[in-house]
């Protein structure tokens, strides 16, 4: 499978079938109401961790790449989203303050860890 296939597919699919099952068990608990808020505190340290784990053994990649794996991670979530909440479920009041922030966090996610590795790297090749 081409690289950015896998860096993007992979694990954009995964960090939205996590929050998805997460969300689907907190919705039968009496935080049903907080569960956007709850799942984003609780995943997004998750997301960093697993992102950095992913891309920190590899060659240099620009800052492009990453935001490119940024973009990509948001249109899945939203695109996934649409299909299996808002369609499936046939809600009209999905989309709130939380939603909106969690899209952002899949974007800026994979760019602040890409971001944080090329410093990284760049302190480690010239100290």
């Amino acid at each position: 499978m081409h690289p950015a296939l896998k860096d993007t597919l992979g694990p954009g699919t995964f960090f939205w079938l996590v929050g998805y099952l997460a969300g689907m068990v907190l919705f039968f608990t009496p935080f049903s109401g907080s569960m956007g808020w709850i799942i984003m505190v609780i995943f997004t340290p998750f997301t960093i961790a697993v992102t950095w784990w992913w891309f920190r053994p590899r060659a240099h990649l620009s800052l492009q790449y990453y935001a490119g794996v940024g973009i990509a991670w948001m249109l899945i979530a939203v695109v996934l989203d649409y299909l299996f909440i808002v369609l499936l479920f046939g809600t009209t009041t999905y989309y709130a303050l939380h939603i909106f922030v969690y899209y952002a966090l899949m974007f800026l996610i994979p760019a602040g860890v890409g971001l944080y590795l090329n410093r990284a790297g760049n302190v480690a090749q010239s100290g």
